[in-house]
């Protein structure tokens, strides 16, 4: 069925639909260094980004609702290293959408895309994921991300459960334009805070991708980044089984704890709700080269309006909201 749907759709490449958004809206479209004007992407997609002020929403104390990712049983993580080429270089475009919805474009998207590999294991394909956000005393990384900077990049450490026998990620996500670099390096959780101190890990009996590694403490050590907030969601996700990688995802229910500490739990007390996901699901449009053009008419159809979204940047500043910071956080609101 899935080559079946390929065949009748085909794709177009992100430069041919780059040149069909100037033709229908005779936009400007950025191509500043970094992104040849070839390959940035735009589909027909209604591209506008937000400002941190559009995204915020009045905070309050919320408490955990009846759906628990701790709960959830983790899907475990392969146990081989295998290079993903949706980690490599990708594009990314991101909206904000109703239960409602998330619930028609998810009956759109399966005739061309099945779940992925951890949402097969669970109960209505929802797993959660857990990461540890680092950033630098003076929240640089922070500020980047809300002030729309076009080359920028994250760090954190990713998790999906909190078994210790099972591995973290060490990843780093950078943007260059409109494209997305991501790296990852597997680490146990026991080495985490050697690793932060930019030290070598004893022998494992593990793999794990070396230069991504040394790449991620480097990149710490240049801004002199450390633990700062606890991100957790559950994610719903689709992927495309072809050579042409299309990843579709829809998150919910994303809270977040200020931590400091060198440690990637989903369970704890401390846990606030962002405002983001009450009432709204966060969904997430990857792919790599080619841009399907069922894609295109999913954007039309359901008139989605991709926006800038970072659960990094806006937990950190509704954690202010409910006083759960310094003052290096409290100066995000005043400019």
């Amino acid at each position: 069925m899935f080559a079946e749907h390929r065949a009748q759709e085909g794709c177009a490449s992100p430069g041919v639909l780059l040149r069909k958004q100037r033709q229908v809206n005779n936009r400007e479209i950025d191509t500043s260094p970094g992104v040849s004007d070839s390959v940035a992407p735009s589909g027909l997609v209604r591209q506008t980004v937000a400002s941190p002020r559009l995204l915020e929403r009045p905070s309050g104390p919320g408490r955990l609702e009846s759906t628990d990712p701790t709960k959830v049983r983790p899907a475990p993580p392969t146990k081989k290293v295998t290079v993903d080429g949706m980690l490599a270089c990708r594009y990314e475009m991101k909206y904000l959408v109703t239960e409602i919805e998330a619930a028609g474009i998810t009956r759109y998207v399966r005739p061309f895309l099945e779940y992925d590999k951890y949402s097969k294991l669970q109960r209505g394909g929802m797993y959660p994921i857990v990461s540890l956000y680092l950033d630098s005393p003076d929240l640089q990384l922070c500020r980047e991300s809300l002030t729309g900077l076009k080359n920028r990049f994250k760090l954190r450490i990713r998790s999906y459960t909190d078994e210790p026998e099972y591995p973290r990620f060490a990843e780093i996500k950078r943007r260059i334009n409109r494209v997305i670099l991501k790296s990852r390096a597997r680490v146990m959780d026991r080495d985490i805070t050697l690793m932060l101190k930019g030290r070598s890990l004893p022998p494992q009996g593990y793999t794990t991708d070396e230069k991504a590694l040394s790449q991620f403490q480097l990149y710490a050590a240049s801004v002199h980044a450390g633990p700062m907030i606890l991100i957790r969601y559950l994610r719903q996700a689709f992927e495309s089984p072809s050579a042409n990688r299309v990843r579709v995802t829809f998150d919910r229910n994303l809270c977040y704890k200020v931590s400091g500490e060198p440690s990637v739990r989903l369970g704890g007390s401390g846990w606030q709700h962002n405002d983001l996901t009450v009432g709204h699901v966060i969904l997430e449009i990857k792919f790599t080269g080619c841009y399907p053009q069922w894609l295109s008419r999913l954007v039309r159809d359901f008139d989605l309006e991709a926006r800038s979204i970072s659960k990094f940047a806006t937990s950190l500043e509704q954690s202010c909201g409910l006083g759960f910071c310094g003052p290096a956080l409290r100066s995000l609101q005043n400019g």
